[in-house]
């Protein structure tokens, strides 16, 4: 399952005429990269998630038959987050992915797949290792507010989410369709069920596209490395 009913505000004034998984990496949206993925990775059975501007996604990816996959659409009436247009949609009764639609990875999906079956999860998370640096002066003081630390600028590794996970049907039992709810929601949920939520960490490509910055930078990177986002 894509999620690509989002109106992306902070891709404004681009996404006011063009919804954002439809923005483009090179010579194609970003949502026709994902699917071509997808399918490569041996995953053709597909529901888009979609709402703002969604004849617009219809028209551009029809039932994806040209791309080798079967599409169809689950149209969100009003915006259920990211979570809730799970609960839309009929027979999720086996092992299935769900992804942003404006994401740009080399994430392997098939072996995210495999790797949700061997570690016996109710959810996986693929989960990218991001480096940031603090561009300020890093303090840490004890309970007397006396300096023990001053770090300048440190940079951070933190484990995050690349919006793209792997559940199980049991992940979503017990969700109300029509009831907003997003991903994290539902991740704190399953642990706090003593479900077990797995991550598979990855090391590659992943881009974001949400913002100005961001974008540019996936147009830049996709047209030097296209060939690992869509080998021949």
């Amino acid at each position: 399952m894509i999620l690509a009913g989002g109106r992306g505000t902070r891709l404004q004034p681009y996404t006011t005429i063009l919804p954002k998984p439809l923005m483009p990496i090179g010579d194609l949206p970003i949502l026709e990269v994902v699917i071509r993925q997808l399918v490569g990775h041996g995953i053709d059975d597909i529901v888009l998630a979609v709402g703002y501007l969604s004849s617009l996604i219809q028209a551009v990816i029809g039932d994806g038959r040209r791309l080798g996959a079967r599409v169809s659409y689950s149209l969100e009436e009003t915006p259920l987050g990211t979570a809730g247009p799970l609960a839309l949609i009929p027979d999720l009764n086996e092992t299935f992915l769900v992804m942003n639609g404006d994401v740009l990875t080399t994430l392997n999906f098939g072996d995210m797949v495999r790797f949700h079956h061997a570690q016996g999860a109710a959810a996986t998370i693929g989960v990218y290792r991001k480096r940031y640096t603090i561009d300020f002066g890093v303090l840490t003081l004890d309970e007397r507010q006396t300096l023990t630390a001053y770090d300048e600028k440190p940079t951070l590794e933190l484990a995050v989410s690349t919006g793209i996970y792997v559940l199980e049907p049991e992940a979503i039992a017990g969700m109300v369709p029509g009831e907003h709810m997003d991903l994290p929601d539902l991740m704190r949920g399953l642990m706090g069920r003593k479900r077990r939520v797995a991550a598979y960490l990855f090391d590659g490509h992943w881009l974001d596209i949400g913002r100005h910055d961001d974008y540019s930078q996936a147009v830049d990177v996709f047209e030097r490395d296209r060939h690992l986002f869509l080998p021949e």
